[in-house]
């Protein structure tokens, strides 16, 4: 029972919670949120529960590789975005990524390699996304339908029992990579694409390729550690670091400029 709570409840709560403050504070930071582990953190925190600490351990390092899709699922997306609407753009870049996963799940790096990639990637991400002019960008929130919280918890709860329920079928590098698929990030981009278009969208991905330090130190402290400490104890470090070094991330990035968009 607990832990199908927890396969039901904790993730949405997280997206909900996440999305909330995003309309807060604005796009930059819910392009940060959505790259928190938000959601991959309870897939991967029940597959260690459920199928043991050392095929946890391999599903979170093959975790750190499924942020080389969501980091291109960004980047397609956001590129889609300027020849066809929100459905267009969504439904190439989710190919895009299921490519990548499928292809990702089949390679077999040790961790702190995976790792070097993930933040090469998020470095070229954010060299390849469109460009677009500061004055560009309203200013306006976005309008959110009733339906877009329920949806985004009902979506999330559904992704973190499917990929769970198959874990013990289909590995624990297929599961890995699939822990992070961008369920957040598509409702976000896809609202914010209709709502304030093109370069809108654009900002707010940009954010997510920014975020994925943290992420990506979460997944490689869980792979090293919960071997040797545990789930309970690996989980609670691995958050605890996490939240310090986007934090962190989020203070130098706000006293230094801007990326410059040629």
């Amino acid at each position: 029972m607990t832990l199908l709570l927890l396969k039901l409840l904790l993730a949405p709560l997280l997206v909900v919670g996440s999305s909330l403050a995003g309309r807060r504070w604005g796009a930059p930071v819910a392009g940060t949120l959505v790259a928190l582990p938000i959601v991959a953190g309870p897939i991967l925190l029940v597959t260690c529960l459920e199928q043991g600490s050392h095929f946890g351990a391999r599903a979170t390092s093959s975790a750190l590789l499924g942020l080389v899709s969501l980091a291109a699922f960004t980047v397609v997306f956001a590129w889609c975005s300027r020849r066809t609407g929100w459905l267009g753009a969504l439904s190439v870049a989710w190919l895009v990524t299921l490519a990548l996963d499928l292809g990702l799940a089949r390679l077999h790096l040790p961790v702190f390699a995976a790792f070097a990639v993930v933040l090469t990637t998020a470095w070229l991400a954010l060299r390849a996304f469109p460009p677009v002019p500061a004055s560009s960008v309203s200013s306006a929130s976005p309008v959110w339908l009733w339906w877009d919280l329920p949806g985004r918890a009902l979506a999330t709860a559904a992704l973190v029992v499917t990929v769970t329920t198959a874990a013990a079928t289909v590995g624990p590098s297929m599961t890995g990579v699939l822990a992070p698929f961008p369920i957040a990030t598509s409702v976000v981009a896809a609202f914010v694409l209709a709502q304030q278009g093109t370069d809108g969208a654009v900002r707010t991905l940009q954010g997510v390729p920014r975020g994925l330090l943290g992420f990506a130190v979460f997944c490689l402290l869980v792979a090293v550690l919960v071997e040797r400490l545990g789930t309970p104890a690996t989980f609670t470090v691995a958050v605890a670091v996490t939240l310090l070094v986007q934090l962190g991330w989020r203070w130098t990035q706000a006293r230094r400029p801007a990326l410059a968009v040629d």
